[in-house]
């Protein structure tokens, strides 16, 4: 099958969110490298092995946010897994130019085993779980005890594991993974995100005895050579 030239355009408009990747020197790939720098250093008791990424509202950033801080984790040396955990609408497995077939689903309903579901990238030291089959139930699957037995393997395996989730307006997913990661970063996008929509999010997730480690800023718009800048704020 011949694939249009409009599909294919997609496909490199996706792939090049991976700045980190194609362009490690950037002035925005060392703002991640910023973001991934305050990570390590918002707990000083605990290692940040998980984290979660998430936001308020759709297309503010989130899953480009996401697969780029796992890029960095991976380029300083770290065993990543990024885990495709928007079990209604994935997009991790467009990002890295791989298959959707099977993944997370799939390991928490027991039918594969977490080696025979992720998938490797041409960063060495990242591996990623796309989302799998999309379930009729996603918040029980995250709130299941399958959840709790793969996270156990995963942390055996992995130094560091980050989510990409849904928005937590949207649906309750987010809150169920937040108490389970050691930290969760929420992405705002500027001139977008609503100040009440922020606001109402992070209650949410503190409800839900989730650890917000920080903001980060999108879309913020410098100057004519600039498109965008991240800024990463511990509480």
């Amino acid at each position: 099958m011949v694939r249009s030239s409009k599909n294919k355009k997609g496909m490199q408009s996706t792939r090049r969110k991976l700045i980190t990747k194609l362009n490690p020197k950037s002035p925005i790939s060392e703002q991640y490298r910023t973001i991934r720098t305050n990570i390590e250093f918002s707990s000083i008791d605990d290692e940040i092995r998980s984290i979660m990424v998430t936001s308020s509202g759709p297309g503010e950033g989130k899953s480009t946010t996401t697969a780029n801080l796992a890029v960095v984790f991976a380029q300083q040396g770290k065993r990543v897994l990024l885990i495709d955990a928007d079990l209604r609408k994935p997009t991790v497995h467009y990002t890295f130019g791989i298959t959707n077939t099977f993944g997370l689903t799939n390991v928490l309903t027991r039918q594969m085993g977490l080696k025979d579901a992720i998938k490797t990238t041409n960063e060495e030291l990242l591996h990623v779980l796309p989302s799998g089959p999309i379930p009729p139930n996603p918040a029980e699957l995250l709130s299941s005890r399958g959840m709790k037995d793969f996270f156990e393997e995963a942390k055996d395996v992995y130094d560091m594991i980050i989510f990409d989730t849904p928005p937590v307006l949207a649906v309750t997913d987010a809150q169920i993974l937040s108490n389970q990661c050691d930290g969760t970063v929420l992405v705002i996008s500027s001139g977008r995100t609503e100040v009440e929509a922020a606001t109402k999010t992070r209650e949410l997730l503190e409800a839900a005895n989730g650890k917000i480690l920080g903001v980060v800023l999108n879309n913020k718009k410098m100057n004519k050579n600039s498109n965008y800048y991240y800024y990463y704020g511990t509480n």
